[in-house]
């Protein structure tokens, strides 16, 4: 298993390094690479004035060209790489920026450490940096119901989906689901400018996110120390959340963690009127965001065990 070697290695080099910023300062990121080239096509074929037939035919237009231009350069990079274990070190260290493990950490991280030292100023302001509520209407438990939904949807749509798809396709694979996720993440909002253009783009990410998601819960309840709890958790809660994934390792999170998330939540001028994640148990606080970083990452570390043997065989 070539592949599962590669995504190990990925995983490693992103826990080790991270992106560093002054490799980010000379060449950017090709996350920013892929967003340059959708922002572009956005502009360019997404016109205000065409008929929503016409945007939503742009609208796929963009997702083909953004998967290919994505996905065929690293097919032809990986076909042109030595085989066996020199291919898995170097599909590993191509693939190595795809993975987002360190930064995810670390971005949860800056909102638990205000909010556990009774600073809900610094924790608003680090929590906005990482979700789209407005953080003046966050009191201290919605900050923490904020910073570990963010934390348990970014551990599957940020490692888990990008390690399972390269897993699978390798090189190719993994570049084109970050394609695909980057789309859904700029074009795939139900705003007047892009519910028709960024239909396909957000269809493709809920598709390619189905089993991902699954397996991020799965690794939540098995690290949990409560594996019946938070994964009928799952089986209840998840169907009855907004999106068809993130309602899987969010409410698998909450569970393991005994908190509930979710929840009412204020979106600019509006107030969206979500249900609940393992309702009747407590708000979450600081000392609960560091509790589901440690989850985080004993579902991280189990998950580069099972690439290890997975490799092994």
């Amino acid at each position: 298993m070539i592949f599962a070697a590669a995504m190990l290695v990925a995983l490693v080099a992103d826990a080790l390094i991270g992106w560093p910023d002054a490799l980010f300062r000379r060449i950017g990121h090709p996350v920013t690479w892929i967003g340059a080239q959708i922002g572009a096509l956005d502009r360019g074929l997404n016109r205000d004035g065409d008929p929503d037939a016409r945007r939503r035919a742009a609208g796929v237009l963009t997702v083909l060209i953004v998967t290919a231009a994505a996905a065929l350069p690293a097919l032809a990079l990986q076909a042109a790489l030595p085989g066996g274990w020199a291919q898995a070190l170097l599909v590993g260290l191509l693939a190595w920026p795809l993975v987002a493990a360190r930064s995810l950490h670390e971005h949860v991280a800056e909102v638990a450490r205000p909010l556990a030292a009774g600073d809900l100023a610094g924790a608003r302001r680090a929590v906005s940096m990482i979700v789209g509520r407005d953080p003046e209407t966050l009191d201290a438990p919605a900050v923490a119901r904020a910073g570990l939904e963010s934390l348990a949807e970014n551990a599957s749509d940020g490692i888990v989906a990008p390690v399972f798809w390269g897993l699978l396709l390798g090189l190719p694979g993994i570049a084109a689901y970050k394609a695909i996720n980057t789309m859904d993440s700029m074009i795939g909002h139900r705003t007047p400018r892009h519910e028709a253009f960024g239909w396909a783009a957000a269809r493709l990410d809920d598709a390619v996110n189905i089993l991902p998601a699954r397996l991020t819960g799965l690794l939540f309840a098995a690290v949990s120390g409560r594996f019946g709890g938070a994964w009928r958790a799952m089986l209840r809660d998840a169907p009855r959340h907004r999106s068809p994934n993130a309602g899987w390792p969010e409410a698998a999170m909450a569970a393991g963690l005994g908190v509930r998330l979710s929840g009412p939540r204020v979106y600019g001028d509006r107030v969206a009127e979500e249900p609940w994640l393992n309702a009747g148990a407590p708000d979450p606080d600081g000392a609960a965001m560091w509790a589901g970083l440690d989850m985080y990452l004993k579902a991280m570390g189990l998950m580069a065990a099972a690439l290890l043997g997975l490799a092994l065989v």
